[in-house]
């Protein structure tokens, strides 16, 4: 089971704030996986039935997304997870096909709505921890851009460098590929979304990993609040 250790930086910087963690090992992401397609279409059509007709005005007074509004404002940025939502249910548009292990968390994105990364658990060194950045703290973003990143963001770092980071995403070092065989997914709940969003999203990711691989077991599966 890969320490993750959470700092008195981070407990302090975001005051009823959650971590949620869901390790799984055992797991294959190199196959097709015709159980997890088929939820996505559900889930798809459940959204569309469910907010077809919504503004932006409409879907910022979820609550969930309400509470990440106000943390992106800070920065000046606009949630991620509420885009794609907008994508889904306002231009058409179905979920992406990439692999298993990364469709799993996009699914759960947009069903709870909670802000979650995945990571191959191979490639983090530890000590890994859930931290807040600092002045000079830079990422090198998933296409490989590096970026100088603002304070006060949500992060997680690695021995290396930073790994996550709420507002510029994941690094280009640890994520989930064909070769993963032991995935982390980190939810970042700020102050507003509730403890059992982020639990609902770790129990329903965790679901559709098995429909993929039903053999996987789980390292941990934990909540962290501030």
């Amino acid at each position: 089971m890969l320490s993750i250790q959470i700092t008195d930086e981070w407990r302090k910087a975001f005051p009823g704030a959650t971590i949620g963690l869901l390790e799984m090992t055992g797991v294959d992401n190199t196959k097709p996986c015709p159980g997890l397609e088929q939820r996505k279409r559900e889930a798809e059509a459940r959204l569309r039935a469910s907010f077809g007709g919504y503004s932006r005005k409409d879907f910022l007074s979820l609550p969930v997304i309400a509470a990440y509004d106000r943390y992106y404002a800070r920065f000046r940025k606009t949630f991620h997870v509420l885009l794609q939502l907008e994508s889904i249910v306002l231009k058409g548009k179905d979920l992406p096909r990439i692999t298993p292990l990364v469709d799993a968390n996009f699914l759960s994105e947009v069903e709870t709505l909670v802000l979650t990364a995945g990571h191959d658990v191979d490639l983090l060194v530890e000590p890994v921890r859930i931290d807040v950045s600092r002045e000079g703290d830079a990422i090198t973003q998933m296409n490989s851009e590096a970026r100088q990143m603002y304070a006060g963001d949500m992060v997680m770092r690695d021995a290396g460098a930073v790994s996550c980071s709420v507002i510029y995403g994941q690094d280009n070092r640890s994520p989930i590929s064909t070769r993963t065989t032991r995935a982390l997914y980190v939810a970042y709940a700020p102050q507003g979304v509730p403890v059992d969003a982020v639990e609902r999203h770790l129990a329903a990711t965790e679901e559709s990993v098995r429909l993929c691989c039903p053999g996987a077991f789980v390292e941990q599966r934990r909540l962290v609040t501030a």
